[in-house]
């Protein structure tokens, strides 16, 4: 794992996402709202983040334990240093 520097309001980088852009005009008829949930026991989206491991910050990512059980535990509170 690489030793990062601390850092405020670091966001994790996450996968790339695409979109499709419409150029017709709107219809409200079309909208479809869909909820995708990560589930147990499912493969979770790949991120990379910040993480204080052995004392120092760590950058980590979820493709570095791919095949592995992970335990995800954060709190958004905790190494604010406020």
């Amino acid at each position: 794992m690489e030793e990062v520097k601390v850092g405020c309001a670091v966001t994790p980088e996450v996968e790339e996402v695409t979109a499709t852009v419409k150029t017709e005009p709107f219809n409200a008829n079309e909208l479809k709202e869909e909820k995708k949930m990560i589930k147990v026991g499912r493969p979770a989206p790949n991120f990379k983040a910040q993480a204080f491991f052995q004392g120092k910050f760590v950058n980590v990512s979820l493709e570095d334990y791919k095949g592995k059980w992970v335990y995800l535990c954060f709190y958004p509170g905790d190494f604010t240093f406020v």
